[in-house]
């Protein structure tokens, strides 16, 4: 008799399980409280996958041998709890793909860069002659990929959400990860240690045989490592440290890596990725992919040949002189402060959206150098305008991403640069980041 598989939620990741599950011969039924998006429908009724939308009739009437549940749900939802008390397991995708899949696979987990990150590796790892897949928390769940390619490796990047229900199966032989800032803190409880805890689960299966790169500048990941062992060989990365065994590091505007020996990799002058924080993220793909024994001659190619993924800091038109730069998949406010740093013009800001408890305290004294007009495209606006309009010098509320950027098309003048930044959320006013971006960009292309 085949086992009972409930897939929750019948998203990218949802459906992707469900292929997966049914592949791997589970009776699978996929339940969504919500009305399930055409697309998504299409896959489930081409692999006779029955649903069910607007409610959990079903699944709360019969029992499951394995729960399936999607990233963005919470595992305190009354129906995870109760199902884990009765002794169901309930796992997320990346679990359930791991138990299915021989690859080796690259996750790459931080607070931010992490698309930026994974998209730079599987770039390195494509270039430098490897079958490699990307998938994650960008473009394909992991689980359908595993269910419908043959990839032999995978640049996965993987959130703090799917960290959270992973089991023994989720061992990659390579983690990374980037750097920890307050983010997602509502799912937390508003503790910043659980969220800490969340980001370094992705380091719990990992053995001697493996590799845990790390930021070594970054004082939250150190001070935890100050306070738990892990098994991993440790491969810190810094801009700061002027020599590091094993480690990667900057000498004299070169990137040095040493691990087993000693490599002049390249001049960061000479790296695709502009800006501070992107040299961080091309030296921690970088040593992921010399790890997965890519030359160094294609390794310095790769890096210096990459087109940034989109709605990261994202160049879109320049219009009378004026730059505007997508930059929409900022949702937090250390994403929004490395967007700024890395502004030479003055800007036109444009932010808001679902606050997750920031603290803007941090970037407040780089609004005041940087931005001269702050627009919040939100539906409330109360915290953006306490705490940053005695900061610029105009202020203004938009409720549409057209009457965003028309506002700011009228008070930018040459030499700015606007720039959409948003350090919140984008489910007030958009369907996810991605749709607020392309609206950006639709929107500049209409002026």
């Amino acid at each position: 008799m085949k086992k009972r598989l409930f897939v929750i939620g019948a998203g990218e990741s949802g459906t992707g399980a469900a292929i997966l599950g049914k592949k791997k011969g589970f009776d699978v039924f996929v339940t969504e409280h919500r009305e399930i998006k055409e697309k998504y429908k299409n896959v489930l009724t081409e692999f006779e996958i029955p649903f069910e939308e607007k409610g959990h009739d079903f699944v709360l009437r019969e029992k499951p041998d394995l729960v399936v549940k999607s990233p963005g749900i919470p595992p305190e939802v009354p129906l995870i709890r109760e199902w884990m008390t009765a002794g169901i397991e309930v796992i997320d995708e990346l679990e359930l793909a791991a138990r299915y899949t021989a690859a080796e696979y690259i996750a790459i987990t931080g607070s931010n860069g992490k698309t930026t990150t994974t998209s730079l590796l599987h770039h390195l790892l494509v270039r430098g002659g490897r079958n490699a897949g990307v998938a994650g928390n960008i473009g394909k769940s992991f689980a359908k990929s595993v269910a419908l390619d043959a990839f032999d490796i995978y640049a996965l990047e993987v959130s703090s959400f799917q960290l959270d229900m992973t089991g023994e199966n989720f061992h990659p032989h390579i983690a990374i990860l980037l750097n920890i800032t307050p983010d997602h803190l509502d799912r937390y409880d508003y503790r910043f240690d659980r969220y800490v805890a969340s980001k370094f689960r992705i380091a719990r299966n990992l053995t001697e045989n493996d590799y845990f790169i790390y930021n070594l500048d970054d004082e939250v990941i150190v001070d935890y490592l100050s306070k738990h062992s892990l098994r991993a060989r440790l491969i810190p990365f810094s801009l700061k440290a002027e020599y590091l065994n094993p480690g990667i590091y900057v000498e004299k505007n070169e990137i040095i890596v040493r691990i087993d020996t000693k490599i002049r990799l390249m001049n960061i002058e000479r790296l695709a990725l502009q800006g501070r924080h992107n040299v961080y993220n091309s030296m921690a793909a970088s040593v992921g992919a010399y790890l997965s024994e890519i030359r160094k001659s294609s390794l310095k190619e790769s890096l210096s040949d990459f087109n940034n993924v989109a709605h990261r800091l994202e160049y879109v038109a320049s219009i009378f002189g004026v730059d505007y730069i997508n930059d929409s998949k900022a949702t937090n406010v250390n994403s929004v402060w490395y967007a700024l740093e890395s502004q030479t013009k003055p800007v036109v800001w444009i932010a808001g959206g679902v606050d997750k408890g920031n603290d803007y305290s941090r970037i407040k004294e780089m609004v005041k150098q940087k931005v001269k007009v702050l627009i919040c495209l939100s539906k409330n606006c109360d915290k953006i305008y306490e705490e940053f309009h005695s900061l610029v010098d105009e202020f203004y509320i938009a409720k549409t991403m057209d009457e965003a950027v028309n506002v700011a098309y009228l008070t930018a003048e040459k030499g700015d640069v606007v720039l959409l930044s948003p350090a919140c959320a984008s489910f007030d006013l958009f369907e996810n980041y991605q749709d607020r971006g392309n609206q950006f960009k639709k929107a500049v292309k209409g002026l």
